[in-house]
């Protein structure tokens, strides 16, 4: 395990891939094409905008069967090209961020029975990872199939400190979200945050967050803890839901990503929505394009996604990406656990 902290006054980015947590990269040497599904052409990372995209009837009810012809892709009103495609069997990188704050401490055990459910729904080819967050952020468990490894990740997991999700998000980014495509395979990224209060002791703010979420692919799936005041509240009066500044930006980052956001009044519902996105995850098409507009020229691309022979379809998926190569907006550190 690798505790990561933020440090303002380095000038460059400190993170260190540990190859005992993550297989090791190919980012040295150019990717060469891979060989894909009938259909597909995979070109290289570097020229793919990858898109998750989850598709529901009027029922709410995920809609598969659906092929690449089904589909168009539109970036800023123009058409793309879509050079990959799969249905459902894009393996998985799920990525499991929990607040280990204090505040966490009654909670843990139903958390870390909720937290192995929703690995075990993982299918053969998907990788998962922890991820502890309080006053700094640990990497319990890097990128692995192995399920028992995962399993006694969670299980290592004690509350403690403030909360700096703020930091734990823009690490996990940084440290996972590269792996989109590793060694030529295209992969689904997704990254489910399990928090039960406003961020206390993060250094980065939710803008940087949102600027590398854009960057990243990723789909980003908040739950939310509500307090027991605000439970008791709603129950009681019946009052209008108020969200915070918080709740709010974790709203935002789901819906910049393609993903949905959970408010839960009561822990015991994290097993069900942990059920809910896993069903989710496994429904979804893996779609990429390379881009018509080449250009990196550090502007937001607005992305549109249609099933033009059915309109009654709701289509869900990031809503678009910033075309800049990545920058170390906050330097990163590695400092060692104690």
């Amino acid at each position: 395990m690798k505790r990561l902290a933020i440090l303002p006054a380095l000038p460059v980015l400190l993170v260190s891939l540990a190859s005992a947590q993550q297989p090791a990269s190919s980012e040295s040497s150019p990717q060469q094409p891979a060989a894909t599904p009938e259909g597909s052409v995979f070109r290289s990372a570097a020229n793919l905008v990858p898109l998750n995209v989850t598709v529901t009837d009027s029922s709410k009810q995920f809609v598969k069967g659906l092929t690449k012809a089904d589909f168009s892709v539109f970036e800023d009103g123009v058409e793309q090209s879509v050079q990959f495609f799969e249905a459902s069997q894009t393996p998985l990188d799920l990525i499991l961020l929990i607040d280990t704050s204090s505040s966490m401490s009654d909670k843990m055990d139903v958390v870390h029975e909720a937290a192995i459910g929703f690995l075990r729904t993982m299918k053969t080819g998907d990788r998962g990872a922890i991820v502890a967050f309080a006053d700094g952020v640990d990497i319990i468990q890097g990128l692995t199939t192995d399920r028992v490894a995962l399993e006694e990740g969670i299980q290592k997991t004690r509350a403690r400190g403030a909360t700096s999700l703020n930091n734990a998000l823009y690490i996990s980014l940084k440290q996972f979200g590269r792996g989109a495509q590793h060694e030529g395979d295209v992969r689904r990224q997704a990254i489910a945050v399990l928090s039960d209060g406003e961020d206390t002791s993060s250094l980065v703010s939710f803008d940087d967050v949102l600027e590398l979420a854009r960057k990243s692919g990723v789909s980003i799936y908040p739950i939310v803890l509500q307090s027991k005041y605000a439970a008791n509240r709603i129950a009681t009066q019946g009052q209008r839901r108020y969200y915070s500044e918080s709740e709010y930006s974790m709203r935002t980052l789901a819906q910049e990503t393609g993903a949905q956001a959970f408010f839960p009044m009561q822990i015991f519902e994290l097993k069900g929505i942990y059920g809910s996105i896993g069903e989710e995850l496994s429904s979804q098409y893996s779609l990429a394009y390379s881009p018509a507009n080449g250009r990196t020229d550090g502007r937001f691309r607005r992305i549109t996604v249609r099933v033009d022979k059915r309109p009654d379809l709701k289509l869900r998926t990031r809503t678009g990406y910033t075309a800049a190569l990545p920058r170390a907006a906050v330097p990163v550190a590695y400092v060692p656990e104690r």
